[in-house]
């Protein structure tokens, strides 16, 4: 038996009948008689190759049919059909109509007469329904027809517009497009971690067979297992992440998307998609068929699928899904604050881990002081479980808060940036005299562009009621340069960490009349045309600078 393909277009006007009256149900009279009459007009449908898979496009309730020709030539013919839905649900049924292969061929040519049309349209019904399937699985049927057949294979999908994946083949012999599954398909997990997983599962005979053509890739997420690699691209497609058509089997780089991530180390590619629904990962690790995930989010469900692919043909097979969940992540440790006694914090960009302070009061009435050193901070105050203060924090912030005796008060510190933050935290009696120094209204410094020359320019900052030490500092910067000094300075330092050969002077001054309680600076002996960055340090009476915010200003290129 030889097996002919042919892509079936009804005129108009039959179309439109079959849209009306087939269904994917078993077949009733009308529609053995509409396949009957398709059958005389299957000729002029397009040749498609043996062993090709076809991607099918359906809209909503509207039913797609294909048809092919086993014909006469052996005594046995096997064929196989396997659909792979790429999304939701769909019917798909398969119907045979016994016919002569003379009668196949010329119809095949275009040359039948009308008298044998005739003739088979007045014949008693030969048509049968042998396959009938509802869902979203990945179906295979395998059979053998010892005669001449016209089939057809219908499709139909009720929930929305969708694509299939369909595969015929009459050659058993030379191999299956897609990979073989194991006899145990699944996917066993054999280690939970509070960010880790570790799965295994068993081999293809596909990659004791063809190691060189055939990987692993599993897939992350946190919503649901996928039966096909092709339902999960596109799922992660319609989340928006606009998954390139077989990245991670293809591994193309170049075809990623602002919001994907490529890690390629140790011989594994991870494709990580970030959307609002989640972080979907894909990951293909050759051969190897244990593998523990990585950065996994604490006390979080995720569902893991692994695909066997063929490299050559991007053609894939799924194992059967798993899910699992992280172990909690242990309570963090709460250290005590003690009075007066100022500490500082570097959080975990990355981790978004809080970092805990407890405190138990010995006054009604106390002070929390943050000092911003570097990053952005988020700032959780609670008192006896009640949140009393809740904001994000820049420079120096003080909260003065009054309660009870014994009163226990939780500060929950956590960085807002990915990048690590730091923070100096004290807590003290109101009452109680300030390690801080007084604070001006602003911490920013002004400079006076009418007043800059080639080689000095002018700055101005507040000062406050309290007489203090202000001590000014600058620093020769390059223009590419200007954003990492600001972004990565220690807010928190002070100038003992600064070059002495940067100090540019000391003053003491203070104004009863906070609007008079403003001082200015010029600097000489700048370098033409070029850019610095100057910095002032406030001292209080306990030593402990507060930084304002760095200027950046630069001389006159010509005067």
């Amino acid at each position: 038996l030889k097996m002919s393909w042919f892509w079936f277009y009804l005129p108009v006007h039959l179309l439109m009948a079959a849209c009306l009256c087939h269904s994917i149900k078993a077949p009733t009279t009308s529609s053995q008689q509409s396949f009957k009459t398709d059958l005389f007009n299957f000729y002029h449908s397009l040749m498609l190759a043996d062993g090709k898979e076809t991607t099918v496009h359906l809209l909503k309730d509207i039913p797609k049919r294909y048809y092919f020709v086993l014909e006469e030539g052996r005594a046995l013919a096997p064929f196989t059909i396997t659909v792979t839905p790429c999304d939701v649900p769909i019917e798909w049924s398969i119907l045979v109509h016994k016919a002569s292969a003379s009668f196949l061929g010329k119809a095949a040519r275009g040359d039948h007469d009308t008298q044998e049309v005739s003739k088979l349209q007045k014949a008693p019904s030969m048509v049968s329904t042998i396959f009938n399937y509802k869902g979203n699985s990945v179906e295979t049927y395998m059979g053998m027809s010892s005669h001449s057949a016209l089939y057809m294979l219908e499709f139909l999908s009720t929930e929305r517009d969708t694509h299939i994946t369909v595969y015929l083949t009459t050659d058993t012999t030379s191999g299956q497009l897609y990979p073989e599954l194991p006899v145990d398909p699944r996917i066993d997990v054999i280690g939970i971690g509070h960010t880790t997983v570790t799965l295994t599962w068993k081999h293809s005979p596909s990659v004791l067979q063809h190691r060189e053509n055939i990987q692993y890739c599993l897939l992350v997420n946190e919503k649901h297992n996928y039966k096909s690699l092709c339902a999960a691209e596109t799922a992660i497609r319609s989340s928006g992440m606009k998954l390139p058509p077989t990245l991670a089997l293809s591994l193309s780089p170049y075809l990623l998307e602002p919001q994907q991530v490529m890690i390629l180390s140790n011989s594994e590619l991870s494709i990580i998609n970030k959307a609002s629904s989640g972080e979907v990962r894909q990951i293909c690790m050759g051969t190897k068929n244990t593998y523990t995930v990585l950065n996994l989010s604490p006390s979080t469900q995720y569902y893991f699928d692994v695909f066997i692919v063929n490299l050559l043909t991007n053609a894939s097979a799924a194992y059967t899904g798993t899910f699992a969940r992280t172990l909690e992540e242990p309570e963090p440790k709460v250290m005590e604050l003690k009075d007066g006694k100022v500490i500082q914090v570097v959080l975990d960009g990355k981790k978004q881990k809080f970092y805990s302070l407890q405190y138990q009061a010995r006054h009604k009435k106390i002070q929390f002081t943050f000092q911003l050193c570097r990053g952005q901070v988020r700032v959780h105050i609670t008192k006896n479980g009640k949140t009393v203060a809740l904001e994000n924090i820049s420079g120096m912030r003080y909260f003065l808060l009054k309660g009870k005796l014994l009163d226990t008060y939780l500060v929950q510190l956590r960085s807002t940036e990915e990048s690590n933050s730091s923070v100096k935290v004290q807590v003290s009696p109101h009452f109680h005299k300030p390690l801080f120094p007084l604070l001006p209204e602003s911490l920013k410094i002004k400079s006076f562009s009418k007043l800059r020359t080639c080689n000095s320019v002018t700055i101005a900052w507040l000062g406050t009621q309290e007489e203090s030490k202000y001590c000014v500092y600058k620093k020769r910067i390059e223009e590419d340069r200007v954003w990492m000094e600001l972004r990565s300075a220690d807010r928190c330092s002070g100038p003992e960490s600064r070059h002495k050969s940067e100090k540019v002077l000391c003053k003491y001054f203070y104004d009863i009349n906070l609007q008079r309680a403003v001082t200015t600076e010029t600097i000489k002996g700048l370098d033409v045309g070029t850019l610095y960055l100057f910095d002032v340090y406030l001292f209080g009476p306990s030593g402990i600078p507060v930084r304002y915010h760095s200027k950046v200003v630069k001389t006159r290129k010509k005067c």
